[in-house]
Protein backbone atom coordinates (compact mmCIF):
# COMPACT_ATOMS: atom_id res chain seq x y z
CA UNK A 1 0.00 0.00 0.00
CA UNK A 2 0.83 3.19 -0.46
CA UNK A 3 0.83 6.90 0.77
CA UNK A 4 -2.81 7.71 1.96
CA UNK A 5 -2.83 11.05 1.74
CA UNK A 6 -5.92 11.62 0.29
CA UNK A 7 -7.69 9.69 2.51
CA UNK A 8 -6.73 10.64 5.65
CA UNK A 9 -5.54 14.14 6.62
CA UNK A 10 -2.46 14.64 8.31
CA UNK A 11 -2.58 16.53 11.81
CA UNK A 12 -0.06 17.87 14.41
CA UNK A 13 -1.36 16.64 18.36
CA UNK A 14 -2.06 19.99 20.02
CA UNK A 15 -3.52 20.62 23.53
CA UNK A 16 -7.13 20.19 22.20
CA UNK A 17 -6.16 16.29 21.54
CA UNK A 18 -5.00 15.34 24.94
CA UNK A 19 -7.70 14.02 27.67
CA UNK A 20 -5.49 13.42 30.47
CA UNK A 21 -1.86 14.16 30.97
CA UNK A 22 0.70 13.77 34.17
CA UNK A 23 4.41 12.84 34.49
CA UNK A 24 3.66 8.99 33.94
CA UNK A 25 0.96 9.06 31.15
CA UNK A 26 -0.89 10.90 28.29
CA UNK A 27 -4.19 10.19 26.90
CA UNK A 28 -5.33 11.60 23.54
CA UNK A 29 -8.60 11.76 21.66
CA UNK A 30 -7.55 9.68 18.78
CA UNK A 31 -9.10 10.77 15.31
CA UNK A 32 -10.25 8.01 13.00
CA UNK A 33 -7.65 7.47 10.53
CA UNK A 34 -4.35 7.58 12.58
CA UNK A 35 -2.60 5.01 12.64
CA UNK A 36 -0.54 4.03 16.56
CA UNK A 37 2.39 2.27 15.10
CA UNK A 38 4.26 2.90 11.87
CA UNK A 39 3.14 0.67 9.26
CA UNK A 40 4.28 -0.16 5.59
CA UNK A 41 2.16 2.76 4.81
CA UNK A 42 4.85 5.40 5.57
CA UNK A 43 2.11 7.86 6.68
CA UNK A 44 3.22 9.38 10.33
CA UNK A 45 2.11 7.35 13.17
CA UNK A 46 0.26 8.38 16.27
CA UNK A 47 3.03 7.93 18.44
CA UNK A 48 5.49 9.93 16.66
CA UNK A 49 3.08 12.82 17.01
CA UNK A 50 2.48 12.42 20.67
CA UNK A 51 6.31 12.17 20.71
CA UNK A 52 6.88 15.62 19.15
CA UNK A 53 3.84 17.51 21.01
CA UNK A 54 5.77 16.41 24.53
CA UNK A 55 9.33 16.92 23.21
CA UNK A 56 8.04 21.24 21.85
CA UNK A 57 6.33 21.38 25.00
CA UNK A 58 8.86 20.00 27.56
CA UNK A 59 11.53 21.48 25.58
CA UNK A 60 13.01 18.13 24.88
CA UNK A 61 15.82 18.58 22.07
CA UNK A 62 16.36 14.88 22.21
CA UNK A 63 12.98 13.31 21.57
CA UNK A 64 10.79 12.44 24.47
CA UNK A 65 9.75 8.42 25.92
CA UNK A 66 6.76 7.59 24.58
CA UNK A 67 5.58 4.12 25.29
CA UNK A 68 2.77 1.97 23.66
CA UNK A 69 0.53 -0.09 25.76
CA UNK A 70 -2.19 -0.55 23.48
CA UNK A 71 -3.84 -0.06 19.97
CA UNK A 72 -7.04 0.87 18.00
CA UNK A 73 -7.51 0.23 14.17
CA UNK A 74 -6.88 2.77 12.06
CA UNK A 75 -10.39 3.66 11.54
CA UNK A 76 -11.56 3.41 15.44
CA UNK A 77 -11.61 7.17 16.86
CA UNK A 78 -11.04 7.35 20.46
CA UNK A 79 -9.36 7.29 24.11
CA UNK A 80 -5.50 6.00 23.31
CA UNK A 81 -3.26 5.79 26.29
CA UNK A 82 0.42 6.36 25.94
CA UNK A 83 3.17 6.03 28.94
CA UNK A 84 6.07 8.94 29.26
CA UNK A 85 8.19 6.64 31.48
CA UNK A 86 9.27 3.08 31.07
CA UNK A 87 8.19 2.74 34.80
CA UNK A 88 5.01 3.79 33.47
CA UNK A 89 5.05 1.52 30.89
CA UNK A 90 5.72 -1.10 32.40
CA UNK A 91 3.31 -0.74 35.23
CA UNK A 92 0.41 0.26 32.67
CA UNK A 93 1.10 -2.95 30.85
CA UNK A 94 0.82 -5.11 33.98
CA UNK A 95 -2.76 -3.32 34.06
CA UNK A 96 -4.05 -4.40 30.42
CA UNK A 97 -2.55 -7.92 31.38
CA UNK A 98 -4.09 -8.24 34.58
CA UNK A 99 -7.61 -6.58 33.04
CA UNK A 100 -7.61 -4.21 35.28
CA UNK A 101 -8.26 -1.74 32.41
CA UNK A 102 -12.01 -0.82 32.07
CA UNK A 103 -12.86 0.04 28.48
CA UNK A 104 -15.82 1.35 27.44
CA UNK A 105 -16.86 1.68 23.38
CA UNK A 106 -19.39 3.12 21.46
CA UNK A 107 -20.57 1.57 18.04
CA UNK A 108 -23.53 2.43 15.69
CA UNK A 109 -24.71 -0.19 13.70
CA UNK A 110 -28.14 -0.48 11.54
CA UNK A 111 -29.42 -3.25 12.92
CA UNK A 112 -31.24 -3.55 16.45
CA UNK A 113 -29.25 -5.87 17.95
CA UNK A 114 -31.23 -9.23 19.53
CA UNK A 115 -31.01 -9.54 21.93
CA UNK A 116 -30.32 -5.54 23.00
CA UNK A 117 -28.33 -6.60 25.60
CA UNK A 118 -26.17 -9.29 26.54
CA UNK A 119 -22.65 -11.14 26.94
CA UNK A 120 -20.67 -13.04 23.84
CA UNK A 121 -17.88 -15.35 23.85
CA UNK A 122 -16.32 -16.40 20.71
CA UNK A 123 -12.77 -17.60 19.69
CA UNK A 124 -11.09 -15.78 17.07
CA UNK A 125 -8.21 -16.60 15.11
CA UNK A 126 -6.39 -13.49 12.88
CA UNK A 127 -5.33 -14.20 9.28
CA UNK A 128 -2.32 -11.97 9.14
CA UNK A 129 -2.05 -11.87 5.29
CA UNK A 130 -5.41 -10.61 5.09
CA UNK A 131 -6.10 -8.77 8.19
CA UNK A 132 -9.21 -10.42 8.99
CA UNK A 133 -10.63 -12.14 12.33
CA UNK A 134 -12.87 -14.69 11.96
CA UNK A 135 -15.19 -15.87 15.27
CA UNK A 136 -15.64 -19.42 16.37
CA UNK A 137 -18.45 -20.34 18.41
CA UNK A 138 -16.13 -23.43 19.77
CA UNK A 139 -12.38 -23.07 20.78
CA UNK A 140 -10.59 -24.31 18.01
CA UNK A 141 -6.34 -24.61 17.75
CA UNK A 142 -5.06 -21.35 17.27
CA UNK A 143 -7.86 -19.86 18.78
CA UNK A 144 -7.81 -17.04 21.81
CA UNK A 145 -10.74 -17.02 23.95
CA UNK A 146 -12.83 -13.17 23.38
CA UNK A 147 -15.39 -12.17 25.91
CA UNK A 148 -17.63 -8.66 26.00
CA UNK A 149 -20.51 -7.33 27.15
CA UNK A 150 -23.09 -5.03 25.28
CA UNK A 151 -26.08 -3.23 25.55
CA UNK A 152 -28.75 -0.82 23.54
CA UNK A 153 -28.35 2.21 24.54
CA UNK A 154 -31.23 3.61 21.78
CA UNK A 155 -32.20 4.66 18.18
CA UNK A 156 -31.79 7.59 15.85
CA UNK A 157 -32.75 7.78 12.51
CA UNK A 158 -32.79 4.07 12.21
CA UNK A 159 -29.39 3.60 13.60
CA UNK A 160 -28.73 1.75 16.11
CA UNK A 161 -25.69 3.10 19.37
CA UNK A 162 -24.31 0.13 21.23
CA UNK A 163 -22.06 0.22 24.35
CA UNK A 164 -19.57 -2.36 24.26
CA UNK A 165 -17.94 -3.44 27.54
CA UNK A 166 -14.41 -5.82 26.04
CA UNK A 167 -13.62 -8.19 28.63
CA UNK A 168 -10.45 -9.42 26.52
CA UNK A 169 -8.30 -7.46 24.05
CA UNK A 170 -8.01 -9.17 21.14
CA UNK A 171 -7.61 -8.11 17.13
CA UNK A 172 -10.79 -6.76 15.62
CA UNK A 173 -12.81 -8.11 18.36
CA UNK A 174 -15.28 -6.07 18.58
CA UNK A 175 -15.16 -5.47 15.01
CA UNK A 176 -16.19 -9.01 14.60
CA UNK A 177 -18.38 -10.16 17.92
CA UNK A 178 -21.02 -7.58 16.60
CA UNK A 179 -21.02 -9.04 12.80
CA UNK A 180 -22.01 -12.51 14.84
CA UNK A 181 -25.08 -10.16 15.63
CA UNK A 182 -26.18 -9.69 12.08
CA UNK A 183 -25.09 -5.85 13.66
CA UNK A 184 -22.00 -5.31 11.64
CA UNK A 185 -20.16 -1.89 12.65
CA UNK A 186 -21.61 1.22 10.16
CA UNK A 187 -18.66 1.72 7.50
CA UNK A 188 -16.82 -1.71 8.54
CA UNK A 189 -17.30 -3.40 5.23
CA UNK A 190 -14.60 -5.67 6.32
CA UNK A 191 -17.13 -7.36 8.49
CA UNK A 192 -20.77 -7.58 6.70
CA UNK A 193 -21.36 -3.87 6.19
CA UNK A 194 -22.52 -3.41 2.75
CA UNK A 195 -20.52 -0.80 1.69
CA UNK A 196 -17.31 1.32 3.26
CA UNK A 197 -16.80 5.18 4.59
CA UNK A 198 -15.47 7.27 1.65
CA UNK A 199 -13.40 8.43 4.70
CA UNK A 200 -12.44 5.26 5.62
CA UNK A 201 -13.95 5.13 9.31
CA UNK A 202 -16.26 2.97 10.68
CA UNK A 203 -18.43 4.36 13.42
CA UNK A 204 -16.76 2.68 16.77
CA UNK A 205 -15.43 4.79 19.19
CA UNK A 206 -13.41 3.98 22.40
CA UNK A 207 -15.24 6.35 24.73
CA UNK A 208 -13.80 5.53 27.93
CA UNK A 209 -11.01 4.16 30.03
CA UNK A 210 -11.00 3.65 33.99
CA UNK A 211 -7.92 2.36 36.12
CA UNK A 212 -5.89 2.94 39.11
CA UNK A 213 -3.06 5.20 38.26
CA UNK A 214 0.05 2.74 37.87
CA UNK A 215 2.30 5.36 40.01
CA UNK A 216 -0.38 7.91 42.17
CA UNK A 217 -2.45 4.91 42.82
CA UNK A 218 -5.32 7.01 42.56
CA UNK A 219 -8.50 6.20 40.74
CA UNK A 220 -8.40 7.92 36.85
CA UNK A 221 -11.45 7.81 34.67
CA UNK A 222 -10.82 9.28 31.23
CA UNK A 223 -13.93 10.39 28.70
CA UNK A 224 -13.32 10.55 24.97
CA UNK A 225 -15.51 13.55 23.22
CA UNK A 226 -17.31 11.72 20.35
CA UNK A 227 -16.31 13.41 16.69
CA UNK A 228 -17.54 15.77 15.42
CA UNK A 229 -17.40 15.05 11.93
CA UNK A 230 -21.13 15.06 10.76
CA UNK A 231 -22.19 11.81 12.13
CA UNK A 232 -21.26 11.23 15.32
CA UNK A 233 -23.02 14.64 16.30
CA UNK A 234 -26.50 12.65 16.14
CA UNK A 235 -26.42 10.48 18.63
CA UNK A 236 -24.77 12.92 21.60
CA UNK A 237 -28.06 13.31 22.81
CA UNK A 238 -28.51 9.67 23.61
CA UNK A 239 -24.98 9.62 25.96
Amino acid sequence: MGKTDNLYINHDITEKDILFEDNHLVAVNKRAGDIVQVDDTGDESLDEKVAKYIAIKYHKPNKAFLGVVHRLDRPVSGVILFARTSKALERVNALFKSRLMNKTYLAVVRNRPVPESGNLVHWLIKNPQKNVTKAYNEEVPGSLRSELNYKLIGEMGGYYLIEVDPLTGRPHQIRVQLSTLDCPIVGDNKYGYPRGSLRKTIALHARRLQFIHPVKNEPVDILAPLPHDGFWEKFEHLI
